[in-house]
């Protein structure tokens, strides 16, 4: 049987422990505190397979050979982080330092909800961070579905789901939500650097992770009008979880996407847990579309709009 691993643009944990296997001139700290995390690194980054692993080793044990503490293991973490060059993945520590290398730059912009013709509907999807399961999860993903349910009727011509601005989070949630517009099935996939795929996807009021239930609505809406066509529109705001949700529309019937490609941090991550309390948060899947083509990269919208012609441009596709 497959092993199932839940991918997030969020996290989960797995303990690892010491290795033997270092360089000697090391403290002691040093040795195991970097030993595993590089392990971890290589045994599950999305850039495992093209990192030359003994020479990154190299490098970062250079940075932090002679670390005692762990705010002086921290220039080695960002070398780590650097030669990953994944832009995602996140060193967390107890004193809440974060450490990340990016070179890609989101940029987000005020958005102001559209007035529009009664015969099309409007969703906003915003960034959701917490837990899947916990009460204001649940909150955020009935909030969408009445923003759904207060707008259907049966003259409804389309709906236009707004991503704009979403930098991410918990993806879950999101989708639990959106999910009435969004359709049943399978969405979109993880796959991992050995092209394992897990899917994700839609079913009754609940957002599933292969067969798992992750997230779900308190009372389940249907549209009135099944299928309808959906304008989603994207801008270079929306990163990681916010992608998990254009993807998801990617290759769905009566789905067209208008605006700019987003900011492409279109990759999962993974969280393990390393001594001293800290937290690795490693980028180690893509996102796929439920055709299977992989990101990692912007989402390209189909109908390339600007500020002031996207609300039309969508209007317009939805009337024809």
């Amino acid at each position: 049987m497959k092993t199932r691993l839940l991918f997030y643009c969020f996290l989960i944990f797995s303990f690892v422990g010491c290795n033997e296997d270092n360089p000697p001139g090391m403290s002691l700290f040093a040795k195991v505190f970097l030993g595993d995390m590089v392990d971890i690194m290589e045994q599950n980054s999305i850039n495992k397979k093209t990192i030359d692993w003994q020479d990154f080793r190299t490098r970062v044990f250079a940075k932090g050979s002679s670390a005692e503490t762990l705010k002086q293991i921290y220039p080695a973490v960002t070398e780590a982080l650097t030669l990953l060059g994944d832009n995602h993945s996140v060193f967390r520590s107890p004193d809440g330092t974060a450490i990340s290398v990016h070179t890609i730059q989101c940029n987000t912009q005020i958005i102001v909800k559209p007035t529009l013709p009664y015969n099309i509907g409007y969703v906003k999807v915003k960034h959701f961070a917490g837990a899947s399961t916990d009460d204001t999860a649940i909150s955020f993903a009935n909030e969408i579905q009445n923003q759904i349910k207060s707008q259907d009727h049966a003259d409804i011509l389309g709906w236009i789901v707004d991503l704009r601005g979403n930098l991410g989070g918990n993806m879950w949630p999101m989708l639990a939500g959106i999910g009435p517009i969004l359709g049943e099935g399978i969405a979109g996939y993880f796959i991992d650097p050995d092209e394992t795929q897990y899917s994700w996807g839609y079913l009754n009021g609940t957002a599933v992770h292969e067969s798992t239930v992750i997230a779900q609505v308190t009372d389940p809406y249907k549209l009135i009008v099944p299928n309808p066509k959906v304008a989603v529109l994207l801008d270079n705001g929306i990163a990681s979880s916010g992608e998990v949700v254009a993807i998801s529309f990617v290759g769905r019937e009566n789905a067209k996407s208008f605006g700019a490609p987003t900011c492409g941090l279109s990759t999962a991550n993974q969280g393990f847990t390393l001594s001293s309390g800290c937290t690795l948060v490693l980028t180690s899947a893509y996102l796929a579309d439920r055709n299977k083509k992989k990101y990692g990269v912007p989402v390209v919208p189909d109908n390339i709009s600007t500020n002031g012609t996207i609300i039309q441009d969508a209007v317009v596709w939805i009337k024809e």
